[in-house]
This record gives structure tokens, C-alpha cells and sequence, in this order.
């Protein structure tokens, strides 16, 4: 399992550890990854996935995770992410269809 944020692609980062005596040694940076089930309500359901802390602030910040998936650019999303947001097009395009 990858360390990366399933909705915002946020991955491991390296850098150097630099001691008094400015002696640099390799080192990662890792995320704040948390597996999280987050309510879609287009779908009805909840949904795991493996979430940065980063990710969850701004799913609650904009109204949840249809919302966060609708309005953001398909380009911006990983590929898990995408499918997801298909599905919930789908899902409010039918509720539409039946509402009518």
C-alpha cells in the first residue's frame, strides 16, 4: 500500500537531517495519512480511504465529500479519486432522472 492521500495525491517527500556539525544524512518526510470512511450522500454510503489530515480539514471546509469531488478539476485528482466522482455524477444523475 502506497503512502499517498487517495484524494489529494499527497506523497512521501525526502530531505537531509542536518546535525550541529552540519553532517547531512537522507531522511523521509512522511504524511499524515489516516484511514478515514467518509459519508458521500450521493451514493448513500460511507467510503474508506486513506486520507491526510490536510484532506479531511478540507472535506469538512467544503461541505463534504460530493462536494469536495465536484468542484474540483479532474486533472487535480488521482485515479481512485476520479472514479469515485464518476460514480457520484452518476448516482445524482439518476436521483435527478427519478425526481423528474
Amino acid at each position: 500500500m502506497a503512502r499517498r492521500c487517495a484524494l489529494t495525491g499527497k506523497g512521501v517527500l525526502t530531505g537531509n537531517n542536518v546535525s550541529h556539525a552540519h553532517n547531512k544524512t537522507r531522511r523521509r518526510f512522511l504524511p499524515n495519512l489516516q484511514v478515514a470512511s467518509v459519508m458521500s450522500d450521493a451514493l448513500g454510503q460511507s467510503v474508506r480511504m486513506r486520507l491526510s489530515a490536510k484532506a479531511i480539514r478540507t472535506i469538512e471546509h467544503k461541505g463534504g465529500l460530493d462536494s469536495f469531488l465536484l468542484n474540483t478539476a479532474d486533472s487535480q485528482l488521482p485515479d481512485e479519486a476520479r472514479r469515485l466522482k464518476r460514480r457520484v455524477k452518476k448516482a445524482l444523475a439518476t436521483k435527478e432522472a427519478q425526481a423528474a
